[in-house]
């Protein structure tokens, strides 16, 4: 058998309540910005990019959810963790967040990398990582 892989994540999709409250959030927060609005049945999608890590988000509200936060303790998503290039990045983006509003973890230095830990308004864990480069 050949040796098969893949090159990383393209999009990530991520159910909320509000989708444009989100929107505006992740816009704000992260620096998103917002390719398009679409409707489908049962629920409304607004795709989002990030120009740098060209990463796709997409939003869905679904009509027939029941409001209820996010908890990753349920079966299905834990957290989203995004990379970031150094451990100075770190405290730049908690200086971010704290300038945002954004409630988050103070940074945790752990033997592989460090983390920043925050959640989005419908209560999904994110977290900017700085992986600790090997010797």
């Amino acid at each position: 058998m050949s040796a098969i892989t893949f090159q990383g994540i393209h999009h990530l999709d991520l159910s909320v309540v509000d989708a444009e409250a989100s929107a505006a959030w992740y816009e704000r927060v992260l620096g998103l910005r917002r390719l398009r609005r679409a409707e489908f049945p049962g629920r409304t999608m607004i795709v989002l990019f990030h120009d740098h890590a060209r990463l796709v988000i997409g939003l869905n509200q679904h009509q027939a959810s029941d409001g209820s936060a996010f908890d990753e303790r349920k079966t299905g998503l834990d957290h989203v963790g995004f990379t970031v290039g150094s451990r100075e990045d770190l405290d730049a983006w908690q200086a971010r967040l704290a300038e945002a509003g954004v409630e988050h973890s103070p940074i945790a230095d752990v033997e592989s990398g460090s983390a920043l830990v925050f959640r989005d308004r419908d209560n999904i864990q994110l977290e900017m990582w700085w992986p600790r480069p090997r010797p």
